[in-house]
């Protein structure tokens, strides 16, 4: 039986793939679970143009991302950290300190999609990228001071 695959599938291939498969793996298994459809022309045009909409859908995403890193790359925050003697940050800015003060400005960003690789521990001036969209990275000034 010929199925058009609607998600990616390890074993079989990518979504929209027209796959051979055995009639009892469709029928009982990829149907039901709905990571496929059996292949008709109804279901094929049904996929394209999910395919299209997806296709326009992602690209409003990116247009959309794209006019927030112009915004985004405008605003440096402020962590006021405490400090001990010769400048020892005590604790650390981590992911969520700084979307917690992005959100004191106005913008509303998840703490996963700013970047991070080991939390801030020093007083200074950072650079931190911040990935709105899977194409589009986008970066904010941290500035860390004393408390």
């Amino acid at each position: 039986m010929k199925v058009i695959l609607k998600k990616d599938f390890e074993h079989l291939g990518k979504a929209g793939d027209v796959v051979q498969v055995k009639d009892g793996y469709a029928r009982n298994y990829l149907v039901p679970k709905g990571i496929a459809l059996a292949a008709s022309e109804r279901n094929m045009r049904i996929l394209e143009e999910e395919a299209r909409l997806n296709v326009r859908r992602e690209e409003k995403n990116k247009r959309e991302a794209e006019a927030r890193v112009v915004e985004l790359e405008k605003i440096s925050v402020t962590a006021a950290v405490p400090v001990g003697e010769e400048d020892k940050v005590f604790g650390s800015v981590t992911a969520q300190d700084i979307a917690d003060l992005m959100k004191e400005k106005g913008f509303e960003i998840d703490k996963r999609k700013i970047i991070l690789d080991e939390p801030i521990k020093a007083l200074g001036v950072y650079t931190v990228p911040v990935k709105l969209h899977a194409e589009v990275e986008g970066r904010i000034r941290v500035w860390v001071v004393k408390q």
